[in-house]
């Protein structure tokens, strides 16, 4: 008991003085202590080593002089002691200083007469080149050794020339990774999908007692922002297995096999650590398609992605280890990857509907304070074509907006902003524009909201607004769908048609004149004007057959048009049925707009005067009219 007590505060005194200079144990992960962080105390205390060699291991600063003055200083009896070494001479100067002294020996036959005669004490010494040579390269080659090593200890494993080969994945155990199905909302069919890998890698005996394969690969399809990385980190959270978290882009280096040697780390790794998911973000970057280097040659990248085929095609799914991958360009991907034995499924994960748009608004205000009158499934329905990302910054900006007018809960009005910042951009309120472009912009937007009120097909008013947005908007009509829709009619087409025009229309109907104002209205109608003839079969003119672009990236914006695959007389027709089909709708509105003239009026001055009016206070005044 003596013995323990004593032993007790002798160890808490220790730890007081680790804590204090910064050393305390560091963390540990697999059960494995860590590297610590970088401390100051560590450059303080290698000055004070280096401070204490040379105070008690190193002699003291010694002055080197001519042989001459040697000589000069024993005649005037200033020498007191002596040591004659094969190749020099040191000593000590008489007097309060002491001060060290060494010169080059000379052959001088009569030295050790004027020593006797001036009282000098000298001895000789046999120089220890060994001592010498130590001192002067081993211990000097060991501390620049050191400081080395702590130098690569601290840069860690990543770094350095030796292991350039190593694979940068990040690893996260299974207590790291924290997110969990319950985390992800908005998906649920490619949720469901995903649960089945979970079983895999939890009970993967259930399958194989059947003689079935544990898949090899799971590849995640779907735009930008749906939750792809989310819920590759949720398979691993539920399954509780180690995730390795890599880039396409980081196997590819400049050095030339690098690629291929991390590939083969990072399934080497992965081996020890099974069961375990490998998740390759953004698949596209190293598996793109062989043979499109125009350049010819070798390319590093290829080499590196025949390596991964190779490795998918060489471990044992049976260990337990599954690889996902996720990319929003598919159809650039190497057809070797995409068959049976490597990525073995394709999980799409698309778009929210309302429903799911509304669960993920759920999951993202769970930390905000919500107003009372905040009601998440109107905002769902607001923001149609959001994604999961969309969605999180929506929820931030509008407690951004409210945070900015201290208030003290996030409340409908914050989100209905937020919503238009997202949509439209940044509101810009000190933008001067003159009375004559201002009543130009009022009457061009009244135009649109009448027409979309007007026709049967078309989303409702949600709100029309005169204030400057974005990089070019100077006004904008927002219309809310009621339902989320996946397929259009013609007379649906043609209504969107006729909205798009109605701007333009009543800039003619008013000032008899036409602005640049309704150049992306016009580009639009094109586009739908063009795929309806081309691409939709809905022209009479032309039949059933289409006319169809070259395959655009699935989820990436519409590229440029590529060379027409038909004839100049075909191509005069589709280009005079796009002119009917335009011409006809700007005739429609040209009736809808003059027949409802007196609205227009009403609304271009109520609309002058708030700068904002709601798609209620419309249609009430379409209503009395």
């Amino acid at each position: 008991m003596t013995g323990n007590s004593n032993k007790e505060p002798r160890k808490n005194i220790i730890e007081q003085i680790r804590s204090w200079l910064g050393l305390e144990n560091p963390p540990q992960k697999y059960g494995v202590p860590q590297k610590s962080g970088f401390n100051l105390w560590y450059i303080l205390l290698f000055f004070l080593f280096v401070t204490l060699i040379q105070q008690f291991f190193l002699p003291p600063k010694v002055e080197t002089i001519p042989y001459s003055q040697f000589k000069q200083y024993v005649a005037e009896d200033k020498v007191g002691t002596l040591t004659i070494e094969p190749e020099n001479i040191r000593g000590t100067l008489t007097g309060k200083t002491g001060q060290e002294f060494t010169t080059v020996r000379v052959d001088d036959p009569g030295l050790v007469k004027d020593l006797n005669d001036h009282n000098v004490s000298y001895s000789g010494r046999y120089a220890n080149k060994l001592l010498g040579f130590i001192m002067a390269w081993i211990i000097p080659i060991g501390i620049f050794f050191l400081i080395w090593r702590f130098s690569m200890k601290k840069m860690g494993s990543g770094m350095g020339v030796m292991s350039i080969g190593k694979s940068k994945a990040k690893i996260f155990a299974e207590s790291e990774t924290k997110v969990s199905f319950e985390d992800v909302a908005g998906i649920d069919e490619a949720k469901e999908e995903l649960q089945e890998i979970v079983e895999f890698l939890t009970n993967p005996g259930k399958f194989q007692k059947l003689g079935g394969r544990i898949p090899k690969g799971v590849l995640l399809v779907g735009p930008p922002g749906t939750g792809k990385t989310l819920l590759a980190k949720a398979v691993a959270g539920e399954a509780k297995v180690p995730f390795f978290s890599i880039s396409g882009s980081e196997f590819v280096e400049m050095f030339v096999g690098v690629g291929a040697a991390r590939v083969r780390d990072l399934f080497s790794q992965a081996a020890k650590q099974a069961p375990c998911i490998i998740f390759i973000d953004e698949l596209d970057a190293l598996g793109k398609a062989r043979g499109m280097n125009v350049m010819g040659g070798h390319d590093e990248r290829e080499q590196t992605l025949n390596q991964l085929l190779v490795e998918m095609d060489g471990f044992d799914t049976n260990k337990g280890v599954i690889i996902m991958s996720a990319t929003n360009r598919p159809e650039i991907l190497d057809p070797a990857l995409l068959r049976p034995g490597r990525f073995d499924r394709q999980v799409l994960v698309d778009r929210p509907d309302i429903n799911g748009r509304e669960a993920i608004l759920k999951i993202h205000a769970k930390n905000v304070l919500l107003g009372p009158e905040v009601d998440l499934r109107k905002i769902a329905g607001r923001t149609p074509g959001f994604v999961g990302a969309d969605l999180a910054n929506l929820v931030n900006e509008s407690a951004l907006l409210a945070a900015r007018k201290d208030k003290e809960t996030v409340e409908a009005t914050e989100f209905d902003e937020a919503i238009d910042r997202v949509v439209g951009g940044l509101e810009k309120k000190n933008r001067v524009m003159n009375a004559r472009e201002k009543e130009i912009v009022t009457f061009h937007e009244s135009g649109h909201a009448i027409v979309a009120e007007s026709v049967e097909h078309a989303d409702p008013v949600h709100k029309i607004s005169i204030i400057p947005r974005g990089i070019a908007a100077l006004g904008y009509t927002q219309q809310q769908p009621t339902e989320d829709r996946y397929l259009m009619t013609r007379t649906e087409l043609l209504d969107r048609l006729a909205v798009l025009l109605g701007g333009r229309v009543a800039e003619e109907l008013v000032f008899d004149e036409i602005s640049t104002g309704a150049q992306n209205d016009l580009q639009r109608a094109t586009d739908i004007a063009r795929s309806m003839v081309t691409e939709y079969g809905m022209s009479d003119r032309l039949g059933l057959v289409t006319y169809e672009r070259a395959r655009q990236p699935m989820f990436a914006p519409q590229g440029f048009a590529p060379s027409k695959t038909y004839s100049e007389e075909k191509a005069a027709q589709i280009d005079k049925e796009i002119a009917r089909l335009v011409d006809e709708a700007h005739q429609r509105v040209r009736k809808i707009l003059t027949e409802r003239r007196d609205v227009l009026d009403k609304l271009a001055q109520l609309l002058s005067e708030k700068e904002s009016v709601q798609g209620e206070e419309l249609r009430a005044m379409m209503a009395d009219s």
